[in-house]
């Protein structure tokens, strides 16, 4: 059975070799992230990996397994998206110092006709940031390709004072509630695991 990552995500490449998966095939979709203003956060994610997931389905062979997943930043339920320049991504930043966000992913399996989605959300909270301590995550160079303007699994761990749910869920991908989702489609990953 062939396996896709409908992503370009490089850490989402990662995490799911992290789950055991190996010699999966990665095909970028190309579809429109819009956001629909009557949409939850969690409604939004699970629309766009769907989205995602069945762009790339109409390019697979029959019996790919498909993975896509969506994710997004919200605080006080509004979503941050990916900034579109350095000065929205202080804006971000700045309007997240010192406060907790949710980061939202919602996640698309999909086989033929037999479709999963579901999401996860994970509570993040940054400590207070100066000006100088914004500026300098800036200059590292790693907001402008992350909801949020921020990466966890970067420079921007050292942004976060605590975190309640899933830490991989923030990286953008759910692995533990994914392994189970994949289980219903008949990949084990603890036994790839096993024998990586």
């Amino acid at each position: 059975m062939e396996i896709i990552l409908a992503s370009g995500s490089p850490r989402r490449r990662e995490l799911l070799e992290r789950m055991g998966l190996r010699g999966f095939r990665v095909v970028v979709p190309h579809t429109q992230e819009l956001l629909d203003p009557d949409l939850t956060p969690a409604q939004q994610v699970e629309r766009l990996s769907r989205e995602k997931a069945e762009a790339v389905c109409a390019q697979a062979a029959p019996g790919s397994l498909i993975i896509a997943a969506d994710t997004v930043v919200a605080l006080d339920g509004r979503i941050l998206g990916k900034p579109a320049d350095e000065a929205q991504a202080r804006e971000m930043l700045t309007a997240l110092s010192g406060r907790s966000h949710q980061v939202y992913t919602g996640f698309t399996v999909q086989r033929d006709g037999e479709q999963v989605v579901e999401h996860e959300v994970t509570q993040v909270r940054f400590r207070a940031l100066s000006g100088e301590d914004v500026a300098h995550y800036i200059a590292a160079g790693e907001c402008l390709d992350k909801a949020g303007a921020y990466g966890i699994q970067g420079c921007g761990a050292l942004l976060v004072e605590a975190i309640q749910g899933d830490y991989y869920n923030v990286m953008g991908l759910p692995i533990a509630h994914l392994a189970q989702v994949l289980g219903r489609f008949g990949v084990d990953c603890l036994a790839l695991c096993a024998h990586v």
